[in-house]
């Protein structure tokens, strides 16, 4: 009989552990949602001679970025992309992950870096060094803000009618 006791006083035990451990990934899972919203939306656009950059930024509750782009280069597939990342003082470090028209099934994915310059974002030109499959700036090596194509500056966000 004791034995009895002792099995169904584990089993209630266990049973309650169980609940705190569900409780607790219910709050982790409502803090991670929580901190994915987002809190404001930038759209931008660069025009270099006949090419065209549009780029949306969600800046979401704890301070990562998300977004689309969409480059529009002369003589090169259009590319449609996501951009995720983090500002780093006034720049914003970014992983494009994109596929062109013609090759929709194929994805690519660049890393970028865009200054905050009073209301232009400025898209850097850095060394990229890809290694094991996975492609970088070189963190030795300074990256050209000055002699750029890409300057993008802020315009109305339009919603995309399907």
């Amino acid at each position: 009989m004791r034995n009895l006791a002792l099995s169904c006083l584990l089993l209630t035990c266990i049973g309650f552990q169980s609940c705190k451990n569900d409780e607790k990934w219910k709050a982790i899972e409502a803090a991670k949602t929580e901190a994915e919203k987002v809190v404001s939306v930038q759209c931008y656009k660069a025009i270099y001679e006949k090419d065209t950059i549009d780029l949306k930024l969600n800046t979401l509750k704890d301070g990562k970025i998300t977004g689309n782009m969409v480059m529009k280069v002369a003589q090169a597939a259009e590319k449609i992309g996501d951009i995720k990342g983090e500002f780093h003082g006034d720049t914003l470090f970014v992983d494009y992950t994109f596929s062109d028209k013609t090759n929709k099934n194929t994805k690519f994915k660049n890393p970028m870096a865009l200054l905050k310059r009073d209301k232009q974002l400025i898209l850097g030109n850095g060394t990229m060094q890809t290694t094991m499959g996975v492609t970088y700036l070189v963190k030795d090596k300074p990256i050209d803000f000055d002699n750029v194509k890409y300057k993008f500056t802020t315009v109305d966000c339009v919603e995309e009618s399907k």
